[in-house]
């Protein structure tokens, strides 16, 4: 794994830039747009399971609340290394009455498998991140991929959402317009080849079950512990 750049160098949510209330809740621009397929999506393929998720990146905490109140049988555990994301979360959480679960302070790019809190929750269900691994260096892709590989129970599955790159190709030409908005912020953010992530997942003993095209040519990539 790339030893540089970590999760504190992403993208962040801030009052004043997003809406945002009194209580620390902010809004992300593009919640309402990605929960309902989003939750559609995950229905299908944990909405049966049981036992603990982590969320990786889990931003405003809106994502975080929504999918504790539709999957009341898994154990919803959000984290992000930001505390003015991880105060919004908590405030979502209160504001919909949402299981209080507090919010990890996970640096995805270091071993935030090997962490005992982590190791606490038990194996993991599910691992997800959403509209994280193009706003952040791809160490934090890694990372994610790597911990999953470790944390996942068997048959668990890691989950990433967002655009992507697909055999060096982008999917539509305002991806390929947001990914040279992104390197010009930041030459270290950019859409990710998931070619490249099936291989990282591969060496970290998980298998590519499924690409689901998402609305706003957004994907869903699938990955399984054997």
């Amino acid at each position: 794994m790339s030893g540089a750049p970590t999760s504190s160098h992403t993208a962040q949510f801030r009052p004043g830039v997003q809406d945002s209330t009194p209580d620390g809740r902010l809004f992300s621009p593009v919640f309402l747009r990605n929960a309902p397929p989003l939750i559609a999506a995950l229905a299908r393929l944990i909405g049966d399971d049981t036992g603990p998720v982590l969320e990786i990146g889990a931003g405003t905490g809106q994502h975080a609340a929504a999918f504790a109140l539709a999957f009341p049988r898994l154990d919803w555990w959000p984290s992000d290394p930001d505390p003015v994301h991880r105060r919004s979360i908590a405030a979502w959480a209160a504001e919909l009455g949402a299981p209080p679960r507090p919010a990890f302070a996970i640096d995805a790019a270091a071993d935030w498998a090997g962490r005992p809190d982590i190791g606490a929750l038990g194996p993991l269900t599910a691992v997800l991140a959403a509209n994280v691994t193009h706003i952040a260096p791809f160490a934090v892709t890694e990372g994610i991929v790597a911990g999953a590989g470790r944390a996942l129970r068997p048959g668990g599955r890691l989950l990433l959402y967002g655009p992507f790159r697909v055999g060096g190709a982008f999917q539509g030409d305002g991806n390929r317009a947001f990914d040279a908005g992104l390197r010009a912020d930041d030459p270290a953010w950019g859409l990710r080849e998931i070619d490249e992530i099936d291989a990282l997942a591969r060496a970290a003993g998980l298998q590519p079950e499924a690409r689901q095209p998402m609305p706003a040519n957004n994907l869903l990539g699938v990955w399984r512990r054997g």
